[in-house]
């Protein structure tokens, strides 16, 4: 198969996540690229699973080796980026790469990797539904989910530098969706 790659965006909250694993289940010649982040681990994420948890000062260290595709600085020493090694590590196995990133990374995987890149925007049906869904997580304080809350009112404005944009109302039709889009786009030559 040829090198592709799927890149999944969205405000925290919208459903990403669960978006990605079903891909996971769905495809499986699919591979979960896992980013690195200087962020702590949330509830039971793992370091070489969920993400490549390092400090921030061997993220910017790594930045200056060149060991990133891209990164951004998501928050105030918080970066979060996607590693060379994970790319030729998906790619030699002949698998198709999955990206699960913020919204500015996947603008900016998609300009790296053009027309081998499809880029998916998860979008929650409103920013009520999103703040609630942070909240029924209960791993934010109140400060981080306004936060959140507020980059995701400005994330939302960037859905038309996607391919494509699904909005996860109804998790099912989500999925069916999501999984149509990617069939056929893998199929193209």
């Amino acid at each position: 198969m040829k090198e592709k790659v799927i890149i999944v965006s969205a405000p925290s909250g919208s459903g990403k996540s669960t978006v990605v694993n079903h891909l996971l289940e769905v495809f499986p010649k699919m591979e979960f690229s896992i980013s690195a982040t200087s962020r702590a681990p949330r509830g039971k994420e793992r370091n070489g699973k969920e993400y490549y948890f390092i400090t921030a000062d061997e993220f910017r260290k790594r930045i200056s080796n060149g060991d990133f595709v891209e990164y951004q600085e998501v928050y105030p020493g918080s970066f979060y980026g996607t590693l060379r090694s994970e790319e030729k590590r998906i790619w030699s196995k002949g698998n198709v790469i999955l990206f699960d990133v913020d919204v500015r990374g996947g603008i900016n995987l998609k300009k790296i990797f053009k027309d081998k890149a499809l880029s998916i925007f998860i979008k929650a049906p409103s920013i009520k539904a999103l703040k609630e869904r942070l909240e029924g997580r209960g791993t934010d304080s109140p400060e981080a989910i306004e936060e959140r809350v507020r980059k995701a009112r400005v994330e939302v404005r960037f859905a038309n530098k996607f391919d494509c944009t699904v909005v996860n109302d109804n998790l099912e039709i989500c999925f069916a969706e999501v999984d149509s889009i990617i069939n056929e786009f893998l199929m193209k030559p």
